[in-house]
């Protein structure tokens, strides 16, 4: 196979490089794009405890709980700014369902929303429903715009709150909120690796696989109920599988000679692109997944493989070495118009095309060596490093409101998922059980 060998060895036995260099500390570059709008100041007046005193978590009142987690999905959401009302001196009484004259003071003093409510559950009943109202004060009105009531099992209370706060972020951009979406992942299960799926903030880890070897480079369908990925059934088949992620459903997509790798299915999901060697080095394929037909991309005695589509579909980003050492390319969707995009360094690969279609992230590697995240411009007339440090970061992947990317790192040690904003800030680690999690991908807007 005329890849590079380090590299199709990575790939088969990890879905990235976390396992061919150690690792060590990490900073952050912080340098990336600028906000396209003024963030808007918001504060959180609280959630008030009712009817019932425990959470399920234990020892945490419910509202308490909610309050924590809605202010930490607004801060994520880049759409507000977190401000805190009691260091402005403002006294809240009890909260009803009417904004407190307290409001209308915040508001002169540069708080354009405040949002409060009540949750609970009925006294010394287990069985019962949680209940919460979440409500909604805009500055520039002086009145309530927004009120919603929840209900369900205690085990939904975080989803409350995540809901809550997408629906505040529709509100006031007209865009779908990242609270409710999830990220798949690799982690390792005894010998085996096995596909994951976790809330975007790495709450609720649930194993979506349990074949014992080896599932790897997981994508999301475009209605986020399926994930494509190489399923290695042994040493020497490596096929591409479809998984429900509610149900486990499972079936063979494709199932060709050698290694089938890196899938990724079109913005419209008609169309799979996936690396196969089928005809002796690693070239790119489009499978119909309506017709089933299949077309040969790339004819190229280098290797190929990572298709990442842009968001119109009409484009495709890959990695080749047919300039050496391996660099991102464009082609159209039809395998016609290839140019090389990357020319800066040795090493750019797994490239992800943001939902905006205004970047590329992917994996460069720089004058020291090391395997960073950059971003460039489709046109590359713009390139950036966002992440710098000690370890591995790889396998980046875009949140569907293209603020946000979620990677891989070995910074702590192990490999590990991290998100960071696309202006380089508050990088966050957010997988915690298991001992290597890797590959990440962000799910689309539910």
């Amino acid at each position: 196979m005329a890849f590079r060998a380090g590299i199709i060895i990575s790939l088969c036995l990890s879905a990235g490089l976390v396992w061919i260099i150690e690792s060590g500390a990490a900073d952050v570059f912080l340098e990336a794009t600028r906000p396209d709008f003024q963030k808007i100041p918001l504060g959180v007046a609280g959630i008030e405890n009712i009817g019932g005193a425990e959470s399920p978590e234990g020892r945490i009142r419910l509202g308490n709980r909610i309050e924590e987690v809605l202010k930490a999905d607004v801060r994520r959401s880049l759409v507000f700014s977190l401000v805190d009302l009691s260091s402005m001196g403002l006294k809240l009484p009890h909260l009803g369902t009417d904004p407190d004259p307290s409001f209308k003071q915040a508001g002169e003093h540069g708080v354009s929303v405040i949002v409060w409510g009540k949750a609970g559950m009925k006294s010394g009943d287990k069985d019962a429903d949680v209940n919460m109202e979440g409500y909604v004060y805009d500055a520039g009105s002086d009145e309530m715009v927004g009120g919603k009531r929840y209900a369900g099992s205690p085990s939904v209370v975080r989803l409350m709150a995540h809901r809550f706060a997408d629906e505040l972020v529709f509100r006031y951009t007209g865009e779908p909120g990242i609270a409710r979406t999830k990220i798949a992942y690799v982690s390792e299960v005894g010998p085996a690796r096995e596909l994951f799926v976790m809330d975007y903030d790495g709450h609720d880890p649930r194993q979506v696989t349990a074949d014992g070897f080896l599932n790897l480079m997981p994508r999301w369908s475009p209605d986020r109920r399926f994930l494509v990925f190489t399923a290695y059934r042994n040493r020497n088949t490596q096929d591409i599988d479809m998984i429900e992620v509610a149900t486990g459903k499972r079936w063979t997509l494709v199932s060709l000679g050698g290694l089938n790798i890196t899938p990724a299915l079109s913005p419209d999901g008609n169309f799979l692109a996936f690396s196969s060697s089928q005809e002796g080095n690693s070239e790119l394929y489009r499978m119909d997944t309506r017709t089933k037909n299949l077309q040969r991309l790339t004819v190229n005695a280098a290797g190929d493989l990572s298709p990442s589509w842009s968001p119109s579909g009409r484009e495709i980003a890959f990695t080749s070495d047919r300039s050496g050492g391996p660099q991102i390319f464009l082609m159209s969707a039809d395998g016609s118009n290839v140019r090389r995009l990357t020319f800066e360094g040795d090493y750019n690969a797994a490239p992800a095309w943001s939902p905006r279609g205004n970047w590329i992230a992917y994996v460069c590697r720089g004058s020291k060596k090391e395997y960073k995240l950059c971003l460039i411009t489709p046109d590359g007339q713009k390139r950036v490093q966002l992440t710098a440090g000690q370890g591995v970061d790889d396998s980046p992947s875009w949140s569907p409101d293209g603020r946000h990317l979620v990677f891989s790192s070995t910074a702590g040690g192990k490999s590990q998922i991290y998100m960071i904003n696309t202006d380089g800030k508050d990088l966050e680690r957010i997988s915690f059980t298991g001992t290597h999690n890797s590959a990440p991908t962000w799910s689309p807007a539910s």
